[in-house]
């Protein structure tokens, strides 16, 4: 996968930041960010910060992962539903897959998500670690 460093600026809000979109007809929040209102269809959508916090609702752990994140496995996807309501799917890190439950309490951090050996780039991103 080729990354190009203006890339990986443009996305940098959304990459770094737990940022969604709030729609100014229906005033409905999602993630992720949207040109478009998924519940209405509206037009006016304003990028907004999202809560940090959450709980699991549900969680896999991948075993046989793509190469290039081999290190990295088991990776556990989870379904997070933050603070005001907002489900976001992430990863959960600094956690054994055995220790994951339903209704864990999480936290969003910056990780490293991806290295591209050719440029060089470091591509950080959103994950999640438990507050207990």
């Amino acid at each position: 996968m080729k990354i190009s460093p203006a890339r990986v600026w443009r996305e940098k809000n959304a990459r770094y930041r737990l940022e969604g979109g709030r729609c100014k007809r229906c005033g409905k929040l999602f993630y992720p960010p949207k040109t478009a209102c998924p519940y209405c269809g509206c037009l006016e959508v304003e990028k907004t910060e999202l809560p940090k916090r959450g709980k699991v609702l549900s969680f896999a752990i991948e075993h046989g992962v793509p190469e290039g994140f081999r290190h990295q496995a088991p990776i556990i996807v989870a379904l997070i539903e933050l603070e005001n309501g907002v489900k976001v799917v992430s990863t959960l890190t600094d956690v054994n897959p055995e220790e994951v439950y339903i209704g864990m309490s999480v936290e969003a951090t910056l990780r490293r998500i991806w290295e591209e050996s050719d440029e060089g780039i470091i591509i950080y991103g959103i994950k999640f670690i438990p507050t207990e």
